[in-house]
């Protein structure tokens, strides 16, 4: 399993500024997340890992998990009674948790939605980042877990 020359780089660039190097199984794991980007648990990152790569141990897994949510590329996601799960998309976007099904989906915000709503902030308060996510239903034939909100059907 073999990332981007951009994936590489943008793993290299956030690994080394924060003071780490990047390692095989490193990428193996960040490749394991990009490939399929449904909110793997650690337990699930490990399944994916171990099929391409025999040899990594799930202590190994966990530590890269970390590694590269310390390092922002991955952000980890707490839900009730939940495992972690594990979300590897920069971009502006909130969480939609399926009550039903446990998946979770990636729902796309306008890039400046923490100004958008900043209005309900008390006086003095500045936002620049928002973690928003919804809990719910989703469609049962919905299988990307991308949605994009700036062509939300809303019918």
């Amino acid at each position: 399993m073999d990332l981007s020359a951009l994936e590489k780089q943008a793993l290299d660039d956030a690994l080394s500024i924060s003071g780490q190097r990047s390692t095989r199984q490193r990428e193996h794991v960040y490749a394991v997340l990009l490939k399929q980007r449904d909110h793997p648990s650690a337990d699930e990152v490990y399944a994916r890992a171990k099929e391409t790569m025999p040899s990594i141990s799930l202590a190994t897994v966990y530590n890269c998990l970390e590694t590269l949510t310390d390092c922002g590329l991955v952000k980890k996601l707490n839900y009730e009674r939940e495992p972690s799960r594990f979300c590897p998309n920069d971009g502006e976007h909130a969480h939609f948790l399926d009550e039903k099904s446990g998946r979770v989906y990636d729902i796309a915000l306008p890039e400046d939605f923490a100004k958008v709503v900043g209005h309900v902030l008390p006086k003095g308060f500045e936002a620049h980042k928002v973690k928003l996510t919804f809990t719910g239903y989703a469609p049962v034939d919905l299988k990307n877990n991308n949605v994009e909100v700036a062509n939300n059907e809303k019918d």
